[in-house]
């Protein structure tokens, strides 16, 4: 659901093709450390236009959309 946008972030802030980004992706794969994923979420809360509070690891994008997926109801 929010994987198109998760990509694009990505995508612009490691400057990957964003057809290189696949859901099963892991965000090391990705070039993407843990400080990145910080960056990442706050990156995805603008796009996005709500906070998101990671409480768990989360490893690929597919965890990634899956668990804001949990968060929207």
């Amino acid at each position: 659901m929010y994987f198109n946008t998760i990509a694009k972030v990505i995508s612009d802030r490691t400057g990957c093709d964003i057809s290189a980004v696949k859901p099963e992706s892991t965000f090391v794969e990705l070039g993407i450390d843990s400080l990145d994923v910080v960056e990442l979420l706050m990156n995805l809360e603008d796009e996005l236009g709500f906070e998101i509070e990671l409480d768990q690891a989360v490893n690929t994008v597919d965890d990634l959309d899956k668990f804001i997926q949990s968060k929207q109801g």
